[in-house]
C-alpha cells in the first residue's frame, strides 16, 4: 500500500483521536508532581471530627509548605488543572463528533474527500474498463 491509501487516512484519523489522551497523560503527570511537591515539603496537621449528628462534623485540613516547593507545587498544580479542563473539553468534542472548532471540521471534511477519492480510485483499480 502507498502513503496515499486508506490504510495512511486511517492512521491520521487515529492520531487526531490521541489528542484528548494526550492531554489527560499529561494532565495527571502535572498534577501528581505538583501534589507531591506540595506534600513532601508539608509541614502541617490534618484532623477529623465526626459526630453523630451529621451537621456538626467537619473536616480540618492545614498545609504549609514552604520554599519553592510552594511555587512551583503550585504551579505545577494549577498546570496539571488546566490540562485536565483541556482534555475533558477535547474528549467532550470527540464524542460529539459532528460538533468541532471550525478548523477541524474543515481539515476533516478535506480528509474525507481524500478518502473518498481514494476508494473511487481503489474501485477503479479492481474494476478496470
Amino acid at each position: 500500500m502507498g502513503p496515499n491509501s486508506s490504510c495512511t487516512a486511517h492512521r491520521i484519523r487515529k492520531v487526531k483521536d490521541m489528542k484528548a489522551n494526550r492531554s489527560l497523560i499529561a494532565a495527571v503527570l502535572f498534577l501528581t508532581a505538583g501534589l507531591g511537591m506540595i506534600s513532601a515539603y508539608c509541614v502541617g496537621a490534618t484532623s477529623m471530627n465526626v459526630g453523630y449528628p451529621v451537621a456538626v462534623s467537619n473536616v480540618q485540613i492545614a498545609i504549609t509548605t514552604s520554599g519553592p516547593a510552594a511555587m512551583g507545587g503550585a504551579a505545577l498544580t494549577a498546570i496539571g488543572l488546566l490540562l485536565l479542563i483541556w482534555a475533558f473539553l477535547w474528549a467532550i468534542i470527540g464524542e460529539m463528533g459532528g460538533v468541532s472548532p471550525a478548523w477541524y471540521a474543515s481539515r476533516r471534511a478535506k480528509r474525507r474527500d481524500r478518502e473518498e477519492r481514494l476508494e473511487r480510485l481503489e474501485e477503479r483499480k479492481n474494476f478496470p474498463d
